[in-house]
């Protein structure tokens, strides 16, 4: 049974709005994707806080004579763009942390990290993320020598990335209680040096060990770090995101700031199977606000870590590291109680996958489960997906397995995704377009913030499979591209399928949620280099516009 947490926007408002408080919105250039399908508009009734009718003003403003009419000067409308994978707290602690995202160097992110603890003194931890040695000129791990050289007295620990890797100084590794003598955990590794010293480095679960020792955020401190995530993302025209591995406190977060109305953007939560409350969790079921600020109703489990830091879990070795063949961070027993405890319950269950191992174990369990065809309902995903066996990518379509994408994945790891698994495996690597030939819908998103959160961005990789530097000049991997109404598809209508939410967003058909945005470049009519350039001028959520580029 779907638990309704109740709002402030009740039921019954809903039913009773008048018709005369219409908007008629008009003098733009409208695109969606009814059944998956390119469709143009160039007017826009809504009551409120759902769409009432779409097609021309001529024939609207007949229909609706006494509608407020709202002129939107030749600008380009969309549907509100939905994240199918993202991080809200993390986004929002990130704005309040050390960004290293871009930096060129070991060396220039020592001197950032400098910087920040002299203007936060007040701070007992320093803490950041972003560093990518794939983008330094040693394209080696950084150590701890380097940080202890310039602040030995606090505590410094700063995510790689994609989150799957740390690096830490000497005192947060004394305060973790890690010494040359300490062991790698599952699903895990201590990176030590020849002389088999702690580097600094920390993968996947023994990140664990030390940020077990970090004291926790406030909820007060989650709330605002939601609260600025939030109006970012309503800033670059995201309206709804799926936020992938929610625990406790967010939970809690999150329930409360949807009941006082202090969700600007609508939330889609994975519960945490990792979480010390996630039993309590998954036993309250389902939840859905009346007004579908807040739904909670699938399990994010991580099967494996990241290519970048040679985590994910391959079924050969690495063709960079012979003797490596990733991690899994359960054990195929485990994953596979994991995903069978949250059926039962009822929920969707989104696997982390990042290796052909990993994505091959998903694959496997899911065609077990969907024996059971109440599992084959709950439109399963597999997170990423990104280095799959080409003999596997046709199960996703007779599995009824859902990829979730995020094209800047692919624009970003290009630099180094074949030499970590060679030319053949790449083959089945970040393969989009051969899933939409198969008829599989594809949702996308960003992974912010380990990639930026702009979905333009995305919309760009989808199209060109290319950097925003317009490299490489014919895109990476170039057949694996999506047409362009084929990735809006996939941040809109295919998104928030994904989510079991289709019948109420994704498009502005009659009858759903009123979510959209203004920008003020066509992305249709623009070169294909300049996709990811518009500026939002204003997001609307709910008939209620949540984010202006125009300050009052």
């Amino acid at each position: 049974m779907i638990k309704k947490i109740i709002s402030t926007l009740g039921l019954g408002t809903l039913l009773a709005l008048p018709i005369n408080a219409s908007e008629l919105y008009k003098n733009f250039e409208g695109y969606h994707t009814p059944n998956r399908e390119l469709s143009q508009f160039s007017a826009m009734v809504v009551d409120q806080y759902k769409v009432v009718a779409v097609g021309n003003f001529k024939t609207l403003s007949a229909r609706f004579p006494d509608a407020k009419i709202i002129d939107l000067n030749g600008k380009t409308l969309l549907p509100g763009l939905i994240d199918g994978h993202g991080h809200v707290t993390g986004l929002g602690l990130n704005l309040q942390r050390i960004s290293l995202r871009d930096v060129a160097s070991e060396e220039d992110s020592v001197s950032k990290v400098i910087k920040f603890a002299k203007n936060n003194p007040e701070l007992s931890w320093i803490r950041g993320r972003g560093w990518n040695q794939e983008l330094w000129p040693t394209k080696a791990f950084p150590t701890k020598k380097s940080l202890d050289e310039k602040i030995a007295n606090k505590p410094v620990w700063l995510r790689r990335i994609d989150g799957h890797a740390g690096w830490a100084n000497s005192k947060a590794l004394a305060l973790a209680g890690i010494t040359r003598d300490s062991v790698s955990p599952p699903g895990g590794e201590i990176i030590k040096d020849s002389a088999g010293e702690p580097t600094g480095v920390l993968i996947d679960n023994a990140m664990d060990l030390l940020e077990a020792k970090i004291p926790s955020s406030s909820l007060g401190e989650v709330k605002n770090a939601i609260s600025l995530a939030s109006a970012h993302l309503a800033s670059i025209g995201i309206t709804s995101v799926h936020d992938a591995g929610v625990g406790g406190q967010v939970y809690q977060a999150f329930g409360e700031m949807a009941k006082s109305k202090e969700l600007p953007i609508r939330i889609y939560g994975m519960l945490s199977v990792t979480a010390n409350d996630y039993p309590a969790m998954l036993k309250h079921g389902i939840i859905n606000t009346v007004d579908d600020q807040l739904v909670i109703r699938s399990v994010k489990i991580s099967a494996d870590g990241a290519l970048g830091s040679r985590g994910a879990a391959m079924i050969e070795p690495y063709s960079d590291d012979k003797e490596n063949t990733g991690l899994l961070l359960h054990s195929p027993e485990s994953l596979k109680s994991n995903m069978k405890r949250a059926i039962d319950a009822g929920f969707q269950v989104n696997v982390h996958a990042i290796g052909d191992k990993a994505n091959h174990l998903a694959l496997n369990y899911f065609e077990e489960f969907n024996k059971d065809k109440n599992s084959r309902k709950l439109r399963h995903r597999i997170e990423h997906a990104q280095v799959v066996k080409t003999s596997d990518l046709p199960r996703f379509k007779t599995l009824d397995v859902l990829p979730s994408m995020q094209p800047t994945h692919a624009t970003s790891d290009m630099n180094m995704a074949e030499n970590r698994v060679g030319h053949a495996r790449i083959k089945g690597a970040y393969a989009w377009r051969t899933l939409l030939d198969d008829g599989v819908r594809v949702v996308s998103g960003s992974d912010f913030p380990i990639e930026y959160a702009n979905p333009f961005y995305g919309l760009h990789a989808a199209v060109t499979r290319q950097n925003r530097q317009n490299q490489p000049p014919l895109g990476w991997l170039s057949h694996e591209s999506m047409t362009l109404s084929q990735a809006l598809n996939s941040f809109t209508l295919d998104a928030a399928y994904g989510a079991h939410q289709d019948d109420v967003l994704g498009t502005l058909e009659p009858g759903k949620w009123a979510d959209f945005i203004v920008i003020d470049k066509n992305i249709f009519k623009a070169p294909m280099s300049q996709i990811w350039q518009p500026k939002v001028l204003g997001t609307w959520v709910g008939g209620k516009k949540v984010y202006s580029a125009v300050k009052k």
